[in-house]
Protein backbone atom coordinates (compact mmCIF):
# COMPACT_ATOMS: atom_id res chain seq x y z
CA UNK A 1 0.00 0.00 0.00
CA UNK A 2 1.34 3.49 -1.22
CA UNK A 3 2.20 5.54 1.81
CA UNK A 4 1.39 9.49 2.09
CA UNK A 5 3.02 12.24 3.70
CA UNK A 6 1.07 15.39 3.42
CA UNK A 7 3.12 18.89 4.33
CA UNK A 8 1.01 21.80 5.04
CA UNK A 9 1.73 25.49 6.32
CA UNK A 10 0.67 27.83 8.56
CA UNK A 11 1.45 31.90 9.62
CA UNK A 12 2.96 32.71 6.66
CA UNK A 13 4.45 31.54 3.26
CA UNK A 14 8.23 30.67 2.83
CA UNK A 15 8.74 29.15 6.46
CA UNK A 16 10.41 26.21 4.85
CA UNK A 17 8.06 23.72 3.82
CA UNK A 18 10.33 22.76 0.82
CA UNK A 19 13.15 22.07 2.98
CA UNK A 20 11.36 20.21 5.86
CA UNK A 21 9.44 17.91 2.69
CA UNK A 22 13.24 17.12 1.02
CA UNK A 23 14.85 16.40 4.81
CA UNK A 24 11.76 13.91 5.19
CA UNK A 25 12.15 12.36 1.65
CA UNK A 26 15.99 11.93 2.41
CA UNK A 27 15.73 10.54 6.11
CA UNK A 28 13.06 7.78 4.15
CA UNK A 29 15.48 7.26 1.11
CA UNK A 30 18.31 6.64 4.00
CA UNK A 31 16.05 3.60 5.50
CA UNK A 32 16.12 2.53 2.27
CA UNK A 33 11.99 3.52 1.33
CA UNK A 34 11.26 4.63 -2.64
CA UNK A 35 10.29 8.02 -2.72
CA UNK A 36 8.76 10.69 -4.65
CA UNK A 37 7.71 14.18 -3.88
CA UNK A 38 4.94 16.72 -5.30
CA UNK A 39 4.87 20.36 -4.84
CA UNK A 40 1.17 21.39 -5.17
CA UNK A 41 0.97 25.48 -5.97
CA UNK A 42 -2.62 26.82 -5.59
CA UNK A 43 -1.86 29.82 -8.31
CA UNK A 44 -3.37 29.50 -11.91
CA UNK A 45 -0.13 29.34 -13.55
CA UNK A 46 -0.19 26.10 -15.72
CA UNK A 47 3.75 26.52 -15.05
CA UNK A 48 6.41 28.48 -13.39
CA UNK A 49 7.83 29.34 -16.90
CA UNK A 50 5.92 31.88 -17.65
CA UNK A 51 6.60 33.58 -13.86
CA UNK A 52 9.15 36.47 -13.20
CA UNK A 53 11.97 35.15 -10.59
CA UNK A 54 11.45 38.67 -8.79
CA UNK A 55 7.76 36.58 -7.96
CA UNK A 56 8.33 33.12 -7.40
CA UNK A 57 12.29 32.30 -7.53
CA UNK A 58 13.72 30.11 -10.11
CA UNK A 59 11.92 28.38 -12.75
CA UNK A 60 13.67 24.80 -11.92
CA UNK A 61 13.65 22.28 -14.81
CA UNK A 62 13.19 18.73 -14.94
CA UNK A 63 14.80 16.20 -16.97
CA UNK A 64 11.66 15.73 -19.28
CA UNK A 65 11.60 19.27 -19.75
CA UNK A 66 8.67 21.01 -17.33
CA UNK A 67 9.25 24.25 -15.94
CA UNK A 68 8.98 23.68 -12.23
CA UNK A 69 8.50 25.50 -8.40
CA UNK A 70 12.05 26.23 -7.16
CA UNK A 71 11.34 23.34 -4.33
CA UNK A 72 12.11 20.45 -6.77
CA UNK A 73 15.23 21.55 -6.73
CA UNK A 74 15.43 21.24 -3.18
CA UNK A 75 13.92 17.68 -3.68
CA UNK A 76 16.45 16.87 -5.92
CA UNK A 77 19.56 18.06 -4.03
CA UNK A 78 18.14 16.21 -0.89
CA UNK A 79 16.98 13.12 -1.85
CA UNK A 80 19.24 12.38 -5.02
CA UNK A 81 16.31 11.42 -7.24
CA UNK A 82 14.58 12.78 -10.94
CA UNK A 83 11.79 14.85 -10.52
CA UNK A 84 9.69 15.03 -13.16
CA UNK A 85 6.56 17.27 -14.00
CA UNK A 86 4.24 15.65 -13.23
CA UNK A 87 5.81 16.26 -9.57
CA UNK A 88 4.40 19.88 -10.02
CA UNK A 89 0.92 20.33 -10.29
CA UNK A 90 -0.33 23.74 -10.27
CA UNK A 91 -4.21 25.06 -9.90
CA UNK A 92 -3.79 26.01 -13.67
CA UNK A 93 -3.20 22.33 -14.24
CA UNK A 94 -5.96 21.10 -12.01
CA UNK A 95 -8.41 23.90 -13.83
CA UNK A 96 -7.49 23.64 -17.37
CA UNK A 97 -7.76 19.67 -17.24
CA UNK A 98 -11.19 19.96 -15.73
CA UNK A 99 -12.41 22.38 -18.12
CA UNK A 100 -11.30 20.22 -21.05
CA UNK A 101 -13.12 17.06 -19.79
CA UNK A 102 -16.36 19.07 -19.26
CA UNK A 103 -16.22 21.01 -23.16
CA UNK A 104 -14.90 17.50 -24.21
CA UNK A 105 -18.77 15.79 -22.57
CA UNK A 106 -16.83 13.72 -19.83
CA UNK A 107 -19.00 14.53 -17.41
CA UNK A 108 -22.04 13.36 -18.91
CA UNK A 109 -24.10 16.79 -18.10
CA UNK A 110 -23.49 17.46 -14.71
CA UNK A 111 -22.97 20.30 -12.68
CA UNK A 112 -19.20 21.11 -12.55
CA UNK A 113 -18.11 22.41 -9.24
CA UNK A 114 -15.06 22.08 -7.01
CA UNK A 115 -15.96 19.39 -4.64
CA UNK A 116 -16.19 16.48 -5.62
CA UNK A 117 -14.41 17.56 -9.85
CA UNK A 118 -11.62 19.76 -8.97
CA UNK A 119 -11.04 17.51 -5.98
CA UNK A 120 -11.30 14.29 -7.95
CA UNK A 121 -8.56 15.94 -10.49
CA UNK A 122 -6.42 16.62 -7.96
CA UNK A 123 -6.20 13.06 -5.86
CA UNK A 124 -5.89 12.04 -9.79
CA UNK A 125 -3.02 13.92 -11.01
CA UNK A 126 -1.45 13.07 -7.28
CA UNK A 127 -1.85 9.40 -8.01
CA UNK A 128 -0.57 9.73 -11.73
CA UNK A 129 2.71 11.40 -10.12
CA UNK A 130 2.58 8.18 -7.27
CA UNK A 131 2.42 6.12 -10.82
CA UNK A 132 4.70 7.46 -12.84
CA UNK A 133 7.72 7.42 -10.12
CA UNK A 134 6.57 3.57 -8.57
CA UNK A 135 7.40 5.06 -5.28
CA UNK A 136 6.13 3.57 -2.14
CA UNK A 137 6.06 7.04 -0.02
CA UNK A 138 4.59 10.34 -1.87
CA UNK A 139 5.40 13.22 0.23
CA UNK A 140 3.36 16.18 -0.92
CA UNK A 141 3.95 19.64 0.34
CA UNK A 142 1.09 22.30 -0.29
CA UNK A 143 2.52 25.76 -1.31
CA UNK A 144 1.02 29.15 0.69
CA UNK A 145 -0.63 28.43 4.28
CA UNK A 146 -3.74 27.33 5.32
CA UNK A 147 -6.28 29.65 5.30
CA UNK A 148 -5.85 30.84 1.58
CA UNK A 149 -8.94 30.95 -0.36
CA UNK A 150 -7.06 29.85 -3.63
CA UNK A 151 -5.31 26.14 -1.42
CA UNK A 152 -8.90 24.83 0.02
CA UNK A 153 -9.22 22.97 -2.80
CA UNK A 154 -6.35 20.84 -1.91
CA UNK A 155 -6.44 20.73 1.49
CA UNK A 156 -10.38 19.11 0.73
CA UNK A 157 -8.39 16.69 -1.93
CA UNK A 158 -6.03 15.42 1.14
CA UNK A 159 -8.36 15.08 3.46
CA UNK A 160 -10.35 13.06 0.84
CA UNK A 161 -7.09 11.00 0.46
CA UNK A 162 -6.75 10.11 3.64
CA UNK A 163 -9.96 8.49 4.17
CA UNK A 164 -9.47 6.47 0.98
CA UNK A 165 -5.98 5.47 1.21
CA UNK A 166 -5.62 5.48 5.25
CA UNK A 167 -1.98 5.84 6.75
CA UNK A 168 -1.44 9.35 5.99
CA UNK A 169 0.60 11.31 8.00
CA UNK A 170 0.02 14.83 8.01
CA UNK A 171 2.77 17.19 8.93
CA UNK A 172 1.90 21.42 9.66
CA UNK A 173 4.97 23.41 9.58
CA UNK A 174 4.17 27.23 11.18
CA UNK A 175 6.21 29.70 12.52
CA UNK A 176 6.70 30.47 16.23
CA UNK A 177 7.82 33.73 17.16
CA UNK A 178 10.79 34.82 18.92
CA UNK A 179 9.99 38.31 20.60
CA UNK A 180 13.86 39.52 21.46
CA UNK A 181 12.70 42.36 23.59
CA UNK A 182 11.25 40.02 26.17
CA UNK A 183 12.92 36.69 25.20
CA UNK A 184 9.61 34.62 24.61
CA UNK A 185 8.75 32.22 22.17
CA UNK A 186 5.17 32.95 20.92
CA UNK A 187 2.64 30.26 20.06
CA UNK A 188 -0.17 31.60 19.53
CA UNK A 189 -0.35 32.18 15.48
CA UNK A 190 0.66 28.17 15.22
CA UNK A 191 -2.34 27.62 17.65
CA UNK A 192 -4.67 29.57 15.18
CA UNK A 193 -2.93 27.59 11.75
CA UNK A 194 -3.60 24.72 13.37
CA UNK A 195 -7.13 25.58 14.73
CA UNK A 196 -8.23 26.52 11.09
CA UNK A 197 -6.88 22.85 9.62
CA UNK A 198 -8.75 21.47 12.46
CA UNK A 199 -11.88 23.16 11.07
CA UNK A 200 -11.73 21.89 7.51
CA UNK A 201 -11.01 18.57 9.05
CA UNK A 202 -7.46 17.83 8.75
CA UNK A 203 -5.73 17.20 12.48
CA UNK A 204 -2.03 17.31 12.17
CA UNK A 205 -0.06 14.16 13.22
CA UNK A 206 3.17 16.02 13.70
CA UNK A 207 3.98 19.71 14.24
CA UNK A 208 7.15 20.94 12.49
CA UNK A 209 7.86 24.59 14.84
CA UNK A 210 9.78 27.13 12.52
CA UNK A 211 11.69 29.61 14.94
CA UNK A 212 14.66 31.19 15.40
CA UNK A 213 16.04 29.76 17.99
CA UNK A 214 15.55 26.07 19.37
CA UNK A 215 11.98 25.13 21.00
CA UNK A 216 12.31 24.62 24.97
CA UNK A 217 10.47 22.07 26.42
CA UNK A 218 7.97 24.10 27.85
CA UNK A 219 7.12 25.63 24.38
CA UNK A 220 7.10 21.93 23.01
CA UNK A 221 4.47 20.99 26.03
CA UNK A 222 2.07 24.06 25.29
CA UNK A 223 2.37 23.44 21.75
CA UNK A 224 1.57 19.86 21.85
CA UNK A 225 -1.42 20.75 24.88
CA UNK A 226 -2.72 23.22 22.42
CA UNK A 227 -2.90 21.41 19.42
CA UNK A 228 -4.17 18.06 20.51
CA UNK A 229 -0.72 16.18 19.91
CA UNK A 230 1.67 14.32 22.27
CA UNK A 231 4.77 16.56 23.17
CA UNK A 232 7.12 14.01 21.40
CA UNK A 233 5.45 14.93 18.20
CA UNK A 234 6.50 18.48 18.08
CA UNK A 235 9.78 19.14 16.62
CA UNK A 236 11.72 22.42 16.03
CA UNK A 237 13.53 23.25 12.83
CA UNK A 238 15.39 26.51 14.35
CA UNK A 239 17.77 28.74 11.74
CA UNK A 240 20.56 27.20 11.05
CA UNK A 241 23.38 28.65 8.49
CA UNK A 242 23.62 25.92 6.15
CA UNK A 243 20.12 24.09 5.30
CA UNK A 244 21.52 20.90 4.82
CA UNK A 245 21.71 20.54 8.43
CA UNK A 246 17.62 20.44 8.51
CA UNK A 247 17.51 16.89 8.17
CA UNK A 248 20.16 15.67 10.72
CA UNK A 249 18.36 18.37 13.45
CA UNK A 250 15.01 16.73 12.55
CA UNK A 251 16.97 12.89 13.17
CA UNK A 252 18.41 14.09 16.31
CA UNK A 253 15.04 15.00 17.98
CA UNK A 254 13.55 11.67 17.04
CA UNK A 255 11.63 13.05 13.53
CA UNK A 256 12.40 9.96 11.65
CA UNK A 257 10.83 7.71 14.56
CA UNK A 258 7.41 9.63 14.80
CA UNK A 259 7.33 9.41 11.52
CA UNK A 260 7.17 5.98 10.37
CA UNK A 261 5.03 5.15 13.56
CA UNK A 262 2.42 7.33 12.04
CA UNK A 263 2.96 5.96 8.61
CA UNK A 264 3.01 2.51 10.08
CA UNK A 265 5.90 1.22 8.35
CA UNK A 266 8.90 -0.79 9.91
CA UNK A 267 11.79 1.64 11.39
CA UNK A 268 15.35 1.30 9.94
CA UNK A 269 17.87 3.42 11.14
CA UNK A 270 18.70 6.06 8.48
CA UNK A 271 22.32 5.95 7.04
CA UNK A 272 23.20 9.99 7.05
CA UNK A 273 26.80 9.08 7.13
CA UNK A 274 27.66 10.35 3.72
CA UNK A 275 25.81 13.35 4.41
CA UNK A 276 26.77 14.04 7.82
CA UNK A 277 30.60 14.43 6.11
CA UNK A 278 29.41 16.87 3.30
CA UNK A 279 28.04 19.41 6.22
CA UNK A 280 31.09 18.74 7.95
CA UNK A 281 33.02 19.55 4.64
CA UNK A 282 31.28 22.91 3.97
CA UNK A 283 31.39 24.12 7.77
CA UNK A 284 35.11 23.46 8.07
CA UNK A 285 36.13 24.33 4.41
CA UNK A 286 39.35 25.87 4.58
CA UNK A 287 40.96 28.24 1.53
CA UNK A 288 38.85 31.27 0.65
CA UNK A 289 38.04 31.85 -3.15
CA UNK A 290 35.70 35.08 -4.31
CA UNK A 291 33.95 34.54 -6.69
CA UNK A 292 31.01 37.66 -8.24
CA UNK A 293 27.83 36.69 -9.55
CA UNK A 294 26.65 39.10 -12.03
CA UNK A 295 23.12 38.75 -13.42
CA UNK A 296 19.99 41.02 -13.49
CA UNK A 297 17.65 39.69 -10.72
CA UNK A 298 20.35 39.47 -8.20
CA UNK A 299 18.28 41.56 -5.62
CA UNK A 300 16.39 38.28 -5.20
CA UNK A 301 19.09 35.66 -4.68
CA UNK A 302 16.27 32.91 -4.97
CA UNK A 303 16.62 33.53 -8.79
CA UNK A 304 19.74 31.68 -9.12
CA UNK A 305 19.10 28.98 -5.99
CA UNK A 306 20.73 26.17 -8.05
CA UNK A 307 23.60 27.60 -9.07
CA UNK A 308 24.15 28.55 -5.67
CA UNK A 309 23.47 25.28 -4.45
CA UNK A 310 25.85 24.02 -7.00
CA UNK A 311 28.85 26.42 -5.88
CA UNK A 312 28.59 24.78 -2.52
CA UNK A 313 28.46 21.47 -3.43
CA UNK A 314 31.50 22.30 -5.59
CA UNK A 315 33.29 24.28 -2.69
CA UNK A 316 32.54 21.11 -0.20
CA UNK A 317 34.11 18.76 -2.96
CA UNK A 318 37.11 21.14 -3.32
CA UNK A 319 37.52 21.81 0.51
CA UNK A 320 37.00 25.37 -0.05
CA UNK A 321 35.26 27.91 1.36
CA UNK A 322 33.38 30.43 -1.59
CA UNK A 323 32.59 33.89 -0.88
CA UNK A 324 29.61 34.63 -3.56
CA UNK A 325 29.21 38.53 -4.25
CA UNK A 326 25.82 39.92 -6.33
CA UNK A 327 26.67 41.58 -9.21
CA UNK A 328 24.02 43.67 -10.48
CA UNK A 329 24.54 43.30 -14.54
CA UNK A 330 22.87 47.00 -14.92
CA UNK A 331 25.57 49.02 -12.71
CA UNK A 332 28.26 47.58 -14.53
CA UNK A 333 26.66 49.73 -17.70
CA UNK A 334 27.43 52.99 -15.75
CA UNK A 335 29.72 52.79 -12.97
CA UNK A 336 33.61 52.29 -14.25
CA UNK A 337 34.24 51.52 -10.33
CA UNK A 338 32.18 48.60 -10.03
CA UNK A 339 33.70 47.25 -13.21
CA UNK A 340 37.41 48.26 -11.79
CA UNK A 341 35.70 45.84 -8.39
CA UNK A 342 34.54 43.28 -10.69
CA UNK A 343 38.90 42.64 -11.52
CA UNK A 344 39.68 41.54 -7.85
CA UNK A 345 37.51 38.48 -7.81
CA UNK A 346 39.30 34.84 -8.16
CA UNK A 347 35.98 34.40 -10.60
CA UNK A 348 33.19 35.54 -12.98
CA UNK A 349 30.17 33.73 -13.73
CA UNK A 350 27.33 35.66 -15.71
CA UNK A 351 23.87 34.39 -14.82
CA UNK A 352 21.22 33.47 -16.93
CA UNK A 353 18.33 35.83 -17.78
CA UNK A 354 16.08 36.61 -20.63
CA UNK A 355 15.50 40.24 -22.09
CA UNK A 356 17.77 42.81 -22.68
CA UNK A 357 17.90 44.64 -19.51
CA UNK A 358 21.60 44.37 -17.52
CA UNK A 359 22.60 42.51 -20.99
CA UNK A 360 25.58 45.23 -22.24
CA UNK A 361 26.75 45.32 -18.30
CA UNK A 362 27.12 41.16 -18.69
CA UNK A 363 28.87 42.12 -21.65
CA UNK A 364 31.73 44.12 -20.33
CA UNK A 365 32.03 41.55 -17.39
CA UNK A 366 32.45 38.76 -20.27
CA UNK A 367 35.56 41.53 -22.58
CA UNK A 368 36.67 41.89 -17.98
CA UNK A 369 37.21 37.98 -17.90
CA UNK A 370 38.88 37.33 -21.17
CA UNK A 371 40.87 39.98 -21.58
CA UNK A 372 42.62 39.57 -18.05
CA UNK A 373 42.98 35.86 -17.51
CA UNK A 374 39.69 35.71 -14.74
CA UNK A 375 38.55 32.14 -14.10
CA UNK A 376 35.15 32.63 -16.42
CA UNK A 377 31.94 30.51 -16.35
CA UNK A 378 28.74 31.70 -18.16
CA UNK A 379 25.37 30.10 -18.11
CA UNK A 380 22.70 30.11 -20.88
CA UNK A 381 22.45 33.45 -21.82
CA UNK A 382 25.97 33.79 -20.54
CA UNK A 383 26.79 32.12 -23.65
CA UNK A 384 25.30 33.90 -25.86
CA UNK A 385 26.30 36.73 -24.52
CA UNK A 386 29.79 35.93 -24.73
CA UNK A 387 29.42 35.62 -28.18
CA UNK A 388 28.32 38.93 -29.05
CA UNK A 389 31.07 40.21 -26.73
CA UNK A 390 34.02 37.82 -28.82
CA UNK A 391 32.62 38.47 -32.24
CA UNK A 392 32.00 42.78 -31.71
CA UNK A 393 35.50 43.02 -29.74
CA UNK A 394 37.72 40.12 -31.40
CA UNK A 395 36.04 39.50 -34.82
CA UNK A 396 35.38 43.00 -35.20
CA UNK A 397 31.24 42.53 -36.26
CA UNK A 398 31.18 46.30 -34.18
CA UNK A 399 27.36 46.17 -34.02
CA UNK A 400 27.05 42.25 -33.78
CA UNK A 401 24.30 41.48 -31.25
CA UNK A 402 21.02 39.24 -30.37
CA UNK A 403 17.99 39.53 -31.77
CA UNK A 404 16.53 38.84 -28.65
CA UNK A 405 18.09 42.40 -27.57
CA UNK A 406 18.01 43.96 -31.28
CA UNK A 407 15.62 42.42 -33.56
CA UNK A 408 17.24 45.01 -36.45
CA UNK A 409 21.31 44.08 -35.90
CA UNK A 410 23.47 43.79 -38.58
CA UNK A 411 25.25 40.85 -37.34
CA UNK A 412 22.46 38.46 -35.62
CA UNK A 413 25.35 35.99 -33.86
CA UNK A 414 22.38 34.79 -31.92
CA UNK A 415 18.95 34.24 -32.71
CA UNK A 416 15.98 32.60 -32.74
CA UNK A 417 16.27 29.90 -35.76
CA UNK A 418 13.95 29.47 -38.96
CA UNK A 419 11.75 26.05 -37.82
CA UNK A 420 11.74 28.03 -34.39
CA UNK A 421 9.50 31.29 -35.72
CA UNK A 422 5.96 29.86 -36.46
CA UNK A 423 5.46 28.42 -33.25
CA UNK A 424 2.46 31.22 -31.26
CA UNK A 425 2.83 29.67 -27.25
CA UNK A 426 4.94 31.13 -25.02
CA UNK A 427 7.49 28.20 -24.42
CA UNK A 428 6.89 26.71 -27.85
CA UNK A 429 10.21 27.94 -28.84
CA UNK A 430 12.29 26.50 -26.46
CA UNK A 431 14.23 24.19 -25.61
CA UNK A 432 14.04 22.36 -22.28
CA UNK A 433 14.34 19.48 -20.21
CA UNK A 434 17.81 17.34 -20.98
CA UNK A 435 19.45 17.48 -24.27
CA UNK A 436 22.08 14.92 -25.62
CA UNK A 437 25.69 16.84 -25.98
CA UNK A 438 28.43 15.96 -27.90
CA UNK A 439 31.74 16.91 -26.71
CA UNK A 440 34.61 17.77 -29.03
CA UNK A 441 38.13 15.42 -27.70
CA UNK A 442 40.50 17.45 -26.14
CA UNK A 443 38.68 20.19 -25.11
CA UNK A 444 38.24 21.36 -21.15
CA UNK A 445 34.41 20.41 -21.46
CA UNK A 446 35.37 17.22 -22.32
CA UNK A 447 38.17 16.73 -19.80
CA UNK A 448 35.93 18.29 -17.28
CA UNK A 449 33.51 15.54 -18.26
CA UNK A 450 35.30 12.89 -18.96
CA UNK A 451 33.15 11.64 -21.75
CA UNK A 452 32.05 12.67 -25.07
CA UNK A 453 28.42 12.71 -24.73
CA UNK A 454 26.38 14.06 -21.62
CA UNK A 455 23.12 15.42 -21.11
CA UNK A 456 22.54 18.73 -19.33
CA UNK A 457 18.85 20.37 -18.81
CA UNK A 458 17.84 22.88 -20.58
CA UNK A 459 16.08 26.29 -20.86
CA UNK A 460 16.63 28.66 -23.70
CA UNK A 461 14.98 30.07 -27.27
CA UNK A 462 17.72 31.59 -28.77
CA UNK A 463 20.64 29.96 -29.98
CA UNK A 464 24.21 30.49 -32.13
CA UNK A 465 23.85 31.50 -35.69
CA UNK A 466 25.46 28.54 -37.37
CA UNK A 467 25.71 31.15 -40.22
CA UNK A 468 29.04 32.74 -38.01
CA UNK A 469 30.11 29.82 -36.55
CA UNK A 470 33.04 29.08 -39.23
CA UNK A 471 34.28 32.96 -38.30
CA UNK A 472 34.20 32.57 -34.98
CA UNK A 473 35.95 29.81 -35.09
CA UNK A 474 38.61 31.38 -37.51
CA UNK A 475 39.36 33.50 -34.86
CA UNK A 476 40.10 31.34 -32.14
CA UNK A 477 37.01 30.67 -30.31
CA UNK A 478 36.30 26.97 -29.69
CA UNK A 479 33.65 25.21 -29.96
CA UNK A 480 34.08 22.10 -27.78
CA UNK A 481 30.14 20.71 -27.53
CA UNK A 482 27.69 20.93 -29.96
CA UNK A 483 23.97 19.78 -29.57
CA UNK A 484 23.16 16.47 -32.24
CA UNK A 485 21.50 18.83 -35.01
CA UNK A 486 25.05 20.68 -34.60
CA UNK A 487 24.11 23.56 -32.35
CA UNK A 488 26.43 25.14 -30.24
CA UNK A 489 26.58 23.96 -26.61
CA UNK A 490 30.11 24.95 -25.37
CA UNK A 491 32.49 27.22 -26.11
CA UNK A 492 35.93 28.20 -24.89
CA UNK A 493 39.35 30.15 -25.02
CA UNK A 494 41.84 27.44 -24.87
CA UNK A 495 44.78 29.81 -24.14
CA UNK A 496 42.70 31.23 -21.40
CA UNK A 497 43.31 30.46 -17.65
CA UNK A 498 39.35 28.75 -17.42
CA UNK A 499 36.95 30.30 -19.96
CA UNK A 500 34.14 28.56 -20.43
CA UNK A 501 30.59 29.00 -21.29
CA UNK A 502 27.35 26.73 -21.89
CA UNK A 503 23.85 27.16 -23.37
CA UNK A 504 23.00 24.42 -20.64
CA UNK A 505 22.01 24.39 -17.01
CA UNK A 506 24.27 22.33 -15.20
CA UNK A 507 23.24 23.73 -12.34
CA UNK A 508 20.18 22.05 -12.19
CA UNK A 509 21.94 18.26 -11.63
CA UNK A 510 24.10 19.17 -9.10
CA UNK A 511 24.27 17.09 -5.58
CA UNK A 512 25.71 17.92 -2.43
CA UNK A 513 27.10 14.48 -2.69
CA UNK A 514 27.84 14.48 -7.02
CA UNK A 515 28.84 18.36 -7.66
CA UNK A 516 28.61 19.90 -11.31
CA UNK A 517 32.07 18.69 -13.33
CA UNK A 518 31.42 22.27 -14.66
CA UNK A 519 31.31 23.88 -10.98
CA UNK A 520 34.32 21.69 -9.90
CA UNK A 521 36.22 22.94 -12.72
CA UNK A 522 35.48 26.18 -12.43
CA UNK A 523 35.97 26.86 -8.68
CA UNK A 524 39.47 24.98 -9.10
CA UNK A 525 40.74 27.19 -11.69
CA UNK A 526 39.47 30.24 -9.49
CA UNK A 527 41.28 29.22 -6.58
CA UNK A 528 44.50 28.17 -8.17
CA UNK A 529 44.50 24.39 -7.32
Amino acid sequence: MVKYVIITGGVLSSVGKGTIAASTGLLLKSMNYSVTLIKIDPYLNVDAGTMNPYMHGEVYVTEDGGETDLDLGHYERFVDITMSKYNNITAGKVYFEVIRKERAGEYLGQTVQIIPHVTNQIKDMIRDAQKHSGAEIVIIEIGGTVGDIEGLPFLEATRELALEEGNVAFIHVALIEHLKATGELKTKPLQHSVQELRRIGIQPHIIVARSEIPLDEETKRKVALYTNLRPEHVFSSYDVDLVYEVPLILKLQGYDKALTQKLGIEYRSPDTSKWEDFVRRVKNAGRTVRIALVGKYTKLKDSYLSIKEAIIHASAHLGLKTEISWIEAENLETDENALNVLSSYNGIIVLPGFGARGAEGKIKAIKLARENNLSFLGICFGLQLSVVEFARNVVGLKNANSTEIDPNTLHPVVTILDDQKSVKEVGGTMRLGAQKIILKPGTLAYRLYGTDVVYERHRHRYEVNPKYVDLLQKHGMVISGVSDKGLVEFIEFPDHKFFLATQAHPEFKSRPLKPSPVFIGFLKAAAGL
